[in-house]
C-alpha cells in the first residue's frame, strides 16, 4: 500500500517539535493549483528528468520541486510536455505562475558594495540600479517585467534573493 504524502500533517508533526517550513515548494511552471498537483502527481521523475536546466529536483515527498539555486527556469515547457499525469496547465493559454523575485536586506548593495550580479543574469531586464545620490544603487525589480525565472538567485553572492508566488511572505 502506497503510503501518501500529507503536507497538512507533515507541517503539524513539526510544528509540535518546534519546526517550521522556510516556505512551500516552488512547483514547475505551469503547474495546477497545490492540492490538484499532489492529488495526481505520481512522482515518476519525468519532468525532473526532462528539464535541461537541471532546476528540477525531487522535494518533500518525492514530488518535484524548482530549486533556483541551481539555476535559473528558461520555460522550454519539456517538464509540461513530458507528464503523463496531466498536472500541468496549457503554456500556450495560462501563464508559467506568478512567481517573481525579490531582494532582501541581506543584499551587498546595503552594506555599501557595489555588485550587479542579479541585473547582468537577468534576461528580461527586469533588475535595474536607479543612481543613488551618495549612495551605492541597490536593485529595483519591475514585477511587471519579471518572468519569476530565478536566474538572480544562484549568482547572488549573499543569497538576498528568492523568488516565490505574488502574495506570499518569504522569509
Amino acid at each position: 500500500m502506497a503510503v501518501r504524502f500529507d503536507p497538512a500533517r507533515r507541517r503539524t508533526l513539526l510544528a509540535l517539535h518546534g519546526r517550521t517550513e522556510r516556505r512551500p515548494a516552488m512547483r514547475p511552471p505551469w503547474s495546477v493549483a497545490e492540492e490538484s498537483f499532489l492529488a495526481g502527481c505520481t512522482r515518476c521523475g519525468a519532468c525532473i528528468e526532462a528539464c535541461p536546466e537541471r532546476v528540477l529536483r525531487h522535494g518533500d515527498g518525492g514530488y518535484p520541486r524548482v530549486d533556483f539555486d541551481l539555476g535559473g527556469c528558461t520555460f522550454c515547457r519539456k517538464c509540461v510536455d513530458s507528464c503523463p499525469a496531466g498536472v500541468f496547465a496549457d503554456p500556450l493559454s495560462s501563464p508559467a505562475w506568478s512567481a517573481r523575485a525579490t531582494v532582501s536586506a541581506a543584499c551587498l548593495t546595503r552594506q555599501g558594495v557595489y555588485c550587479s550580479s542579479c541585473r547582468d543574469s537577468c534576461e528580461a531586464a527586469a533588475i535595474r540600479f536607479p543612481p543613488a545620490h551618495g549612495a551605492v544603487p541597490r536593485p529595483r525589480i519591475d514585477t511587471e517585467r519579471c518572468t519569476g525565472c530565478g536566474a538572480c538567485v544562484a549568482v547572488c553572492p549573499s543569497t538576498a534573493i528568492a523568488v516565490a508566488p505574488l502574495g506570499r511572505a518569504l522569509p
